[in-house]
């Protein structure tokens, strides 16, 4: 385990620790930041492969849809099942475009991820029984038979999300550091060199596929127990966009960088939205221009300059 796993493990530790004594308001944009970085932290295992996809919120949707679906048709109410089904479901589902996906690259990937995004966006909307426009309502889950409720469930679901995002984390850093991790960047910029060296750079792809897909969906299983709602704009591109808009937020550094720029994104939104309700993507343009022209390297960079720079010393 490396220095920066120690130091993730204690940050989560500290914010575990740290959660009763914040606002419930806090509480809530900080579950919803976490749940959705894992998102981010599959786009980025992609992203240094040159990957960059614009239809992550299938996975996402996929994820949530199977939680809510659990609750209201098979009457599961174990969260840790329901994690567990989200990401299996999304799983498999990457697992299979992922045949098709990973034959493509740059823009030709990019939208034909949004393509099968937007697919599963129209079956949502036409379907009754998936809740069409409006979606449905999710109920609480329960965490091995017990049910928390008012700030007990909000903390319960804050704990559950740490602990969902530090395991991920550690096993997406120790990835990372795999070989099939590390060749990442050779495939970015010659794939037909590793070819050479017996690698099947397809089969890399679809594995790096399907394991962000399996993150997507874990971050969709967990917005649906924090929000308990789903609809078909989890599948939207716009909600991709916003993936995307914390990957480039984020950069491909670091895995802490993912968790920090989701927290950074929905705190600069919802001051956003109090300041400036019908202009507040203008702010969120500005920092996403500011972050390109200043930190082009994403806020992970940040840390990284830190390190080099004690390291100097």
């Amino acid at each position: 385990m490396s220095r920066g796993d120690l130091l993730g493990g204690l940050a989560f530790l500290l914010a575990a620790a740290v959660g009763p004594l914040l606002p419930a308001w806090l509480v809530s944009l900080a579950t919803i930041a976490f749940a959705n970085a894992l998102v981010v932290l599959g786009l980025i295992i992609l992203w240094r492969a040159g990957l960059v996809p614009f239809g992550q919120a299938l996975f996402y949707a996929t994820g949530a849809y199977c939680v809510a679906l659990l609750a209201r048709y098979a009457g599961v109410r174990d969260v840790f099942l329901m994690i567990i089904a989200g990401a299996v479901s999304a799983g498999v589902i990457a697992w299979i475009i992922g045949f098709l996906l990973a034959r493509y690259r740059d823009i030709f990937f990019a939208m034909l991820s949004l393509a099968m995004s937007m697919i599963l966006y129209g079956v949502l909307v036409k379907t009754e029984a998936l809740g069409s426009t409006d979606g449905f309502h999710v109920e609480a889950g329960t965490f091995l038979g017990y049910r928390p409720n008012g700030e007990m469930l909000d903390l319960a679901l804050f704990w559950l999300v740490l602990a969902t995002c530090a395991i991920a984390a550690l096993l997406v850093s120790i990835y990372l550091r795999t070989l099939a991790g590390a060749l990442a960047t050779p495939v970015r910029d010659n794939e037909i060199r590793v070819e050479y060296l017996g690698v099947s750079v397809n089969r890399l792809i679809h594995i790096k596929l399907v394991i962000s897909g399996i993150l997507a969906g874990i971050g969709g299983a967990l917005a649906a127990l924090v929000v308990e709602h789903v609809d078909p704009s989890m599948a939207y591109w716009t909600t991709s966009g916003g993936f995307v808009f914390v990957t480039i937020l984020a950069g491909s550094g670091s895995v802490a960088g993912a968790f920090v720029a989701s927290l950074v994104f929905e705190l600069v939104r919802s001051i956003a939205v109090n300041l400036l309700p019908g202009t507040w993507q203008l702010i969120l343009g500005s920092v996403l221009l500011l972050t390109i022209l200043f930190v082009p390297e994403g806020l992970s960079s940040v840390w990284q300059r830190f390190r080099r720079q004690e390291k100097a010393l």
